[in-house]
């Protein structure tokens, strides 16, 4: 598939002075598929390089040369704010794409942004995470006297092995207050051995990056999913929740019992039948998805989110995963007019049913015509609760007339 610098507004690289020249002011995207790290740094950042950038976030393949690649994104956006992390999969102006690089560049004269990274997440602590976002905003409210949360939105990237998403994300959301939050966890291609999160010019595991945006765009954060669920109830009768390990359902070994209710043998229990039949868990009468992320040779399951003894569980079915991303847009796009951008956080596991299903080809042009950026994750924080199997982001309109920060 050829690959292009981006698609947003009339700028370009000045290549003989080494700036940007652009004739107008927008959020821009680009998508590389280069396979050597510098190469495809050059090219994201010719595809969105502007003046006055207020900052830079983007999605990679954990299989380049972090260090490299952490190198040449930083000489690029000297002076620029850049987040990012390491994914199982890319989303961009050419749709879905493995192993490569793509993002956004958003201007300063209708965004502003301060971020900051939580290391050592293995012993990330509540107050912690207070005083972490206090700070963050205080930061904001200097440059931003008037930001709040109609104008104000808070996007996690976050280690997708680290098993810290809950506490992490409840605790920032608290500490929020009405700012929504809204995020996804680090992939690594899924080879479930290392997910990184980029900040203040380098890369991170075991780390959490924050950034806080006050925008005079109108904007929209949501979170889709496309499943009903089924009748018979799995009970969680005994887990390892901190490991994120059931090890009993209804009283049998888990992955015995929840072969049995989906109608499959427990040798063949992968990552496609995992997709296809999640599980949700019903809190005050909303279903959150609790996905799958492998069989243990124990007979138990492993989880992409926590699951406590007691918990009642119920196996849900796809139903028409296009269809309710086209109306999940219509439905924003009469709230905040076109989309100038939306940057979607896509469970992994989405993107393998949409592969089983034939259905890829079709959502990946629904995303470019709507100008999604963004990545396949392990795991979609939305209001501060860890979900799974689902895609969470946020739609950016066009200035709106009269309007500024």
């Amino acid at each position: 598939m050829p690959c292009h610098p981006g698609e947003r507004g009339p700028s370009r690289r000045d290549l003989t002075k080494g700036k940007c020249v652009s004739t107008q002011s927008t959020i821009r995207t680009a998508q590389s598929c280069e396979a050597e790290a510098r190469a495809a740094a050059r090219e994201f950042y010719a595809g969105v390089c502007q003046p006055k950038m207020a900052f830079v976030v983007f999605f990679c393949s954990s299989d380049y040369d972090l260090d490299a690649l952490a190198d040449e994104m930083t000489k690029l956006f000297q002076g620029v704010t850049v987040v990012g992390c390491t994914s199982a999969g890319e989303i961009g102006p050419l749709g879905y794409y493995d192993l490569g690089l793509t993002g956004a560049s958003f201007p300063a004269d209708t965004c502003t942004a301060v971020a900051g990274r939580i290391g050592d997440l293995q012993h990330f602590k509540i107050s912690e995470g207070e005083a972490f976002v206090q700070a963050l905003l205080q930061q904001l409210e200097e440059r931003v006297p008037t930001a709040g949360p109609d104008n104000s939105f808070s996007f996690l990237l976050i280690d997708g092995l680290s098993r810290r998403e809950e506490p992490v994300a409840r605790a920032l959301q608290d500490s929020l207050g009405n700012i929504t939050l809204f995020g996804g966890s680090a992939g690594d291609n899924l080879k479930l051995t290392r997910t990184w999160v980029f900040h203040d010019g380098a890369f991170h595991p075991d780390s959490a990056v924050l950034l806080l945006v006050s925008t005079s765009l109108p904007f929209k954060i949501f979170k889709t999913q496309h499943f009903v669920s089924e009748e018979e109830r799995l009970v969680v009768t005994e887990a390892d929740a901190s490991r994120r390990i059931v090890k009993e359902i209804n009283g049998l070994p888990a992955a015995e019992e929840y072969a049995r209710v989906v109608g499959a043998d427990v040798g063949d229990l992968n990552p496609m039948r995992f997709a296809a039949s999640p599980v949700v868990v019903t809190i005050d009468g909303t279903d959150y998805v609790r996905s799958i992320q492998r069989a243990n040779p124990d007979g138990s399951l492993t989880f992409f989110c926590a699951i406590d003894e007691g918990l009642v569980l119920r196996v849900v079915r796809g139903v028409d995963l296009l269809g309710n991303l086209e109306r999940t847009f219509d439905t924003i796009r009469t709230e905040i007019g076109p989309f100038q951008l939306a940057i979607a956080c896509d469970c992994i596991l989405r993107n393998l049913e949409m592969t089983q299903s034939g259905a890829k080809e079709a959502v990946a042009e629904l995303l470019r015509k709507s100008r999604v950026v963004g990545f396949s994750t392990y795991g979609e924080q939305y209001h501060g609760v860890h979900v799974n199997q689902t895609l969470t982001g946020i739609a950016l309109g066009y200035p709106r007339e009269g309007y500024g920060i």
